[in-house]
């Protein structure tokens, strides 16, 4: 099969995170079963989804890790022109387009990769191809701890990762770590007529709401900048904001969900402090009026680490000799399961088919260009580890 027919084999299936992925594994392991391909399932903890580690080549040291995640983003509310789940050609002047949810994020990726199986399983690799299929990294980064755990513990090491979020085929070597948390602020309902017998949550949400937007202005006067990256600075953005009852009572209740996009050189638990330094100074006024008041942070995933540039020499490498021409590493400001993989000790970058404009949009879709680099890079990595 070739990179299409398998593209259009795995948009099909409908992938969204924290839904399962079961269905594309076992397609992946019945290709794999027919070349000869050892492989591993490591499963969520409902056993409703799974990772995937295989192995191409000898059981020794070295080789390189192909690492890709399974699940895609919802498509609810979208305007979407084509069935999302169905890989539809470009007509007109969108010919040379591959519509389908996941075509460019990251499935397109995940296809070369295996369309090449089976030219690798007949060469005399000297040392391994690893393919790392993860579920759940939309949502956080969930799955792939657990598969690069296996891979670290029962496998020779690896001497190099390449994630193959959409790159355009340029080599990656920073992007940013993420944090995701909900804040929920509880205070005293009352009349509105009558301020003072009552505390708003919403008004103190709105005071934290702001001070979020200041920390990040305050890292930018600090000169906490990497010039690098498309925002220079770690970001903060509120995403969703909910609270109140009626317009004439004093919301008891509001929540809201934010974000913390930490360069590689900050700290994100320190930006999550100053925030929460306001906090707890809104929380003991509020406790003045009503002592059962309240402003609880909870962290909706663990921290996806930043990858930083650093530790990558063989990976880059690498990827810089299978595209050729090809320019120093860039830094992204979305994260991935690199930075996963650098803090087990892999040199790892990012390099991979379709452009991230593309990731997350209705119509998304992968150019027919794109997925022929992505092929031939596949093959050309194969030649650069056979005998």
């Amino acid at each position: 099969m070739t990179a299409t027919e398998l593209l259009k084999t795995l948009v099909g299936f409908a992938t969204v995170s924290r839904e399962s992925n079961l269905a594309l594994i076992a397609f992946v392991e019945d290709w794999l079963d027919r070349h000869g391909v050892e492989h591993w399932r490591i499963e969520s903890d409902d056993g409703a989804r799974a990772n995937l580690l295989a192995r191409i080549g000898p059981n020794v040291e070295g080789g390189v890790v192909l690492s890709g995640h399974t699940d895609v983003v919802p498509v609810v509310g979208q305007p979407w022109s084509t069935d999302p789940f169905t890989l539809t050609p470009g007509q007109g002047d969108q010919q040379g387009r591959l519509f389908g949810r996941g075509t460019c994020d990251m499935k397109g990726f995940i296809a070369c990769a295996l369309a090449e199986v089976p030219r690798w399983a007949e060469l005399e690799l000297e040392v391994p191809i690893w393919l790392a299929l993860s579920y759940d990294e939309e949502i956080g980064c969930v799955g792939a701890p657990r598969m690069i755990e296996r891979l670290m513990a029962d496998h020779p090491r690896p001497s190099a990762v390449i994630v193959g979020e959409p790159t355009l085929m340029q080599a990656v070597v920073a992007h940013k770590g993420a944090s995701n948390f909900r804040t929920t602020v509880t205070g005293r309902e009352a009349h509105s007529s009558q301020v003072y017998q009552g505390v708003s949550a919403i008004h103190v949400g709105a005071r934290l709401v702001t001070r979020i937007e200041d920390v990040m202005a305050e890292l930018k006067e600090e000169g906490r900048v990497d010039e690098a990256f498309s925002v220079i600075h770690s970001s903060l953005h509120v995403g969703k904001i909910e609270g109140g009852t009626a317009i004439n009572i004093m919301a008891r209740r509001c929540t809201f969900e934010w974000e913390i996009r930490h360069l590689p050189t900050d700290d994100a638990k320190e930006l999550l402090a100053r925030v929460d330094a306001t906090a707890r100074e809104l929380e003991a006024r509020m406790q003045a009026t009503a002592p059962e008041a309240s402003i609880v942070t909870e962290a909706l995933n663990t921290t996806v680490p930043a990858l930083a540039d650093r530790d990558n020499s063989e990976a880059l490498s690498l990827c810089r000799e299978l595209l050729g021409d090809s320019p120093d590493g860039a830094a992204v400001a979305y994260a991935t399961e690199a930075g996963q993989f650098q803090l087990a000790g892999l040199p790892t970058v990012i390099c991979g088919p379709g452009s991230i404009s593309q990731a997350h949009q209705p119509d998304e879709y992968i150019d027919t260009d794109q997925l022929d680099a992505g092929s031939a890079f596949m093959a050309a990595l194969g030649q650069r580890l056979g005998a």
